[in-house]
């Protein structure tokens, strides 16, 4: 990667951050080449921090890590694009974005991420793991259920009940989409398309 270290008399860089599973803006820091080195090495993300001149790795006093997911650079190679899963909240405030965005979009990816956590552990005590061991017939079974039952609900005025059935059948669609070998951006893709 090239990045342009130098536009700056500084010889620093802004770096987004951005949630790797929800795409939420976290935060802007900046980097000069070693904390660039740092966080490509550590595959956590290190700044360098203006106020206390030195390099500073996000976390390191509340333990709410930055771990790096994937590194882009812009076409004038002078800033920096980070995806990362946080480990906690982001912002020293205790916000989940800088910007104060508070907002469950995106949260579809988080709990696409935990089904495969999951599924991909083999975790013994898990409902999600033990219906995808069971196989595509009953994983695929299930959302029929669930989609009878959302069905049923839609047909009554409990909005609540119909919200919930609604998230059983979003869930458990999800755990097909990985026993299908396919995830949310695939079938956002096909959207997309279709939108064209």
């Amino acid at each position: 990667m090239n990045i342009d270290f130098n536009k700056d008399s500084n010889g620093l860089v802004p770096v987004i951050i951005q949630n790797n599973n929800t795409l939420q803006v976290l935060m802007l820091g900046y980097m000069n080449e070693a904390a660039f080195l740092k966080t490509q090495e550590e595959q956590r993300v290190t700044f360098y921090s203006r106020s206390k001149n030195r390099l500073w790795t996000k976390g390191e006093e509340s333990g709410n890590f930055l771990t790096v997911k994937d590194i882009q650079i812009d076409c004038d190679n002078d800033t920096v694009l980070i995806k990362a899963i946080p480990s906690g909240p982001t912002c020293h405030t205790g916000s989940t974005s800088c910007f104060k965005e508070e907002t469950p979009k995106g949260f579809i990816y988080e709990l696409e991420a935990t089904i495969n956590q999951r599924i991909d552990d083999n975790d013994e005590n898990s409902y999600t793991n033990q219906l995808f061991r069971r196989g595509i017939n009953k994983v695929a079974q299930k959302v029929g259920e669930e989609a009878v039952e959302l069905i049923i609900e839609a047909k009554d005025n409990d909005d609540n009940l119909f919200k919930n059935e609604a998230a059983d059948l979003m869930y458990h669609y999800l755990i097909l989409l990985k026993a299908k070998g396919f995830t949310m951006n695939d079938v956002e893709t096909v959207l997309s398309e279709r939108m064209k």
